[in-house]
């Protein structure tokens, strides 16, 4: 990992805690975000892990600015803007800019299946129309297309576009993308697959995307730690924890299902409540409680 970069480190795809009325819960907010930083750990709101799809632009808009409130001086602060709508995108991405969001990261949209020749041109058009840094993120899981490397490759050039998030679940695509990028200085790699972490970070990537840092923050600010003394094994131990701690919500469960166990995790914490955004849903009481249960009997962190 390069010391020079800006934009490094672990990066906490944070939830978005929400009231019963679907408000933003800023108290929540701030309990969330003084977790990462004392974890060293940087957030990242309104991304997958935030729900982002599913909130009014409103919501969106509150949640920034509840963001900027509590975010610590000195610190990194991401936002999504994804859309089907590039100039809603635009003008999020401007908003964000002027609410003490430092950078921004943008999904394809999700609805056409599009060309490479058109997925450049509209991270090029988002790029030139913008004014702060942004993040290609790519994650085949819910857009069902893959950005071929190529293009991010070409588009890492672009003076406004500074890394890329990679949520695919690709041993040959990791392996390829820290050969491109390891060695950077002006383009940076995040891995979003929290069952790679350890090998990532030991291959040069530039940090980790991993929604389980909602609940164990402290996870990955060892393995980072662990990283970069050059002690594989601490690393490795780290890694079994995070996929222990992401077993625990996500093991048959759907993505959405997921995010609201991750909540429960987090109720559990005290940092905030396990109200999630239609269409997904509470999954009841009782794998509630099976939860709970879960997270008592794990010792790390």
């Amino acid at each position: 990992m390069s010391i020079e970069k800006k934009f490094k480190g672990v990066i906490v795809p944070a939830v978005t805690p929400l009231t019963s009325t679907f408000a933003i819960d800023e108290s929540a907010v701030e309990k969330i975000f003084n977790n990462f930083y004392a974890n060293n750990s940087s957030p990242f709101i309104l991304g997958t892990t935030g729900e982002a799809p599913s909130l009014s632009l409103q919501q969106k808009k509150d949640y920034v600015q509840a963001a900027a409130k509590f975010k610590k001086p000195g610190t990194i602060l991401y936002a999504g803007i994804s859309s089907n709508v590039i100039s809603e995108s635009i003008d999020f991405a401007n908003y964000c800019g002027d609410h003490g969001v430092d950078a921004v990261a943008a999904t394809l949209p999700s609805y056409y299946v599009l060309t490479e020749g058109q997925m450049k041109k509209y991270f090029e058009d988002l790029a030139n129309a913008i004014a702060i840094p942004l993040i290609i993120y790519n994650i085949p899981a819910t857009t069902h297309m893959s950005i071929p490397l190529s293009i991010i490759d070409e588009l890492s050039h672009h003076p406004n576009i500074v890394a890329t998030k990679d949520s695919e679940r690709s041993d040959e695509r990791l392996q390829q993308s820290l050969e491109l990028w390891k060695d950077r200085t002006d383009f940076g790699h995040f891995l979003g697959w929290a069952a790679r972490s350890a090998e990532a970070l030991l291959g040069g990537s530039d940090g980790l995307i991993p929604s389980t840092g909602n609940v164990f923050p402290g996870i990955y600010k060892k393995m980072l730690e662990a990283v970069e003394a050059g002690n594989k094994e601490l690393a490795y131990e780290m890694q079994q924890h995070s996929d222990t701690g992401g077993n625990l919500y996500q093991s048959g469960r759907t993505l959405g299902e997921s995010l609201w166990a991750l909540k429960v995790l987090m109720q559990e914490r005290r940092l905030c409540q396990a109200v999630v955004m239609p269409p997904l849903q509470s999954q009841g009481e009782e794998q509630a409680a099976e939860l709970v249960q879960h997270l008592q009997q794990i010792n790390f962190n």
